[in-house]
């Protein structure tokens, strides 16, 4: 059995698709489904168990012999999550509480760390977990810091010596796109919103630069496919590798502008670029460029080539926005 948290959410339903389209299971998914539409993430799916979070430990006690591994994606994913206790109880120490229980039954875990551990740095996203390293970074909100104070804690484990599970990996991701992403409202993908202002004939809205040598629009991010993250994480489960922390991205830095010109392509439609004022609340520490360094996973073997940007586009809008159906 493999155990899925965060499995009704947008990476955690790809993750569940991709193992049940290889013919791995049966599946646990443990999740809250609220009153939106994310239980749709799972409609097509075949599901032995439905876990609700609050209960995980005990599920987890009950089926010990069958797991082969814990897919950690449950957290508060929100970067403008202002309840600091509910991140420090829902992604510290619940990812904390898994760790422990997979040490103990030796049980391989890969858990969700991210890029937002990074803060506002434009250079240097290296994957390095060693706890000095993981100690220097300095998230810009709450969000990005609990994820940093997880990996730090694991860090600080690993230095000291102590148990860990017989395989475990953190994964940094960078700016995920694709289908499943719905529910997430205003923290949905650039493409994903793009996509409904282009299907609505209206201009496509893009921040002003304000920075000398950069173009309005040409504020650049490692945008990553879904498929490449899930892709990652089938590898992480079927080979041996060094455990420790990763950087999952596309390896390329590309511009806001580039998404809207490749579905404006994919769209067959003119794109109507209209350049607003960023609030200024946010100028001061706004990022004009992420590039996740990819060497570290490379370097283990992982070897699938990245999702071009313009396939990325392409693959989302014709297999899945562009249908009545958009789910996967």
């Amino acid at each position: 059995m493999i155990v899925v948290t965060g499995a009704a959410g947008f990476i955690g339903s790809n993750i569940v698709a991709d193992l049940e389209a290889r013919g791995d299971g049966p599946i646990a998914v443990v999740d809250w489904f609220g009153t939106d539409e994310r239980w749709r993430n799972l409609a097509k799916r075949r599901i032995r168990h439905f876990v609700k979070p609050e209960v995980i430990l005990p599920f987890l006690d009950a089926h010990a012999a069958e797991i082969r591994a814990v897919i950690h994606m449950g957290a508060i994913s929100a970067t403008t999550e202002r309840d600091v206790d509910r991140l420090v109880d829902l992604n510290i120490n619940y990812t904390v509480a898994l760790w422990d229980w997979c040490t103990k039954h030796q049980v391989p875990l890969i858990y969700a760390s991210s890029a937002a551990t990074y803060g506002g740095i434009e250079t240097g996203f290296t994957d390095d977990d060693s706890l000095a390293a993981q100690q220097a970074l300095q998230p810009l909100n709450a969000y990005g810091w609990s994820k940093k104070a997880t990996d730090v804690i694991f860090a600080e484990r690993v230095a000291a010596g102590e148990p860990t599970p017989p395989q475990w990996a953190g994964l940094k991701f960078f700016n995920v796109y694709g289908p499943n992403e719905y529910h997430k409202d205003d923290m949905m993908s650039v493409a994903c919103k793009l996509h409904a202002q282009v299907t609505a004939g209206e201009k496509v809205r893009l921040f002003k630069s304000y920075r000398d040598g950069i173009a309005d629009g040409d504020q650049r991010r490692d945008f990553v496919y879904v498929r490449d993250c899930t892709r990652s994480i089938l590898w992480l489960l079927d080979n041996k590798f060094d455990n420790g922390v990763f950087n999952i991205g596309s390896g390329e830095a590309r511009s806001f502008l580039d998404i809207a010109k490749a579905l404006g392509r994919v769209m067959n439609k003119a794109v109507d670029v209209e350049y607003i004022e960023m609030p200024e609340s946010i100028r001061d520490r706004y990022q004009y460029f992420t590039e996740a360094e990819m060497g570290k996973l490379r370097g283990m073997g992982y070897d699938a080539p990245a999702t071009s940007l313009e396939d990325g586009v392409a693959d989302y809008v014709f297999e899945h926005l562009g249908r009545e159906d958009r789910y996967r």
